[in-house]
């Protein structure tokens, strides 16, 4: 690993992402006040969510997202959400399609905890199975997770510890290749996800 990589280059990711989150949320204002209204009117509950994930070094950090299910169906035994889950609102829906759901994500981008492009971060629930059979997976957690993923772009969402692991694939790639380049090359590709509705 050259000086570039090593020292200048996560300097410059760490520019970008502050810069690039807070001209995002400047431009986003209107939508993110208008989302927070229509989750407040649609439905009980926080206009927030917040849940434990696990970030850089294994540390726990709380990330933010726009609530997208009925108050109170998330509690208990954690558990992974697809396309026909019963617990996602119709406004949530509409959100996960377009990502609109992970637009607070961008505020745990300002505190540190994460960059706009990295590894998700999963709960500890489900990392403990993923490493059960597949112990590389800890090695993402040598970098701080994103808002969007390399595996993201390629995979999808995963429903089950299975295609998570499928998908564990795709962010060792990510971690072994990063560079700024790889990065906007997946954030080129999560606007034509979020502009064509593909989202879960």
């Amino acid at each position: 690993m050259n000086f570039w990589e090593k020292e200048l280059q996560p300097v410059v990711k760490t520019i970008i992402d502050y810069s690039v989150t807070t001209v995002c949320l400047i431009l986003l204002a209107p939508v993110i006040v208008t989302l927070a209204i229509i989750i407040k009117l649609t439905g009980k509950g926080p206009v927030i969510y917040s849940q434990d994930r696990i970030g850089k070094s294994g540390k726990p950090f709380r990330i933010y997202k726009f609530r997208s299910m009925y108050h109170g169906t998330e509690e208990g035994i954690p558990l992974l959400s697809g396309k026909e889950d019963r617990r996602i609102s119709p406004v949530g829906r509409f959100m996960r399609k377009h990502k609109f759901d992970e637009i607070p994500n961008f505020f745990n981008v300002l505190k540190g905890e994460m960059s706009i492009v990295g590894p998700r971060p999963e709960q500890e629930f489900f990392i403990e199975k993923i490493v059960s059979k597949a112990p590389e997976y800890k090695r993402l957690h040598t970098i701080k997770p994103g808002i969007t993923s390399w595996g993201q772009v390629k995979y999808g969402y995963a429903t089950n510890v299975e295609e998570m692991i499928e998908r564990l694939k795709y962010d060792i790639y990510y971690l072994e290749n990063r560079s700024l380049w790889f990065d906007l090359r997946i954030a080129f590709h999560t606007l034509w996800i979020i502009m064509k509705g593909q989202g879960v």
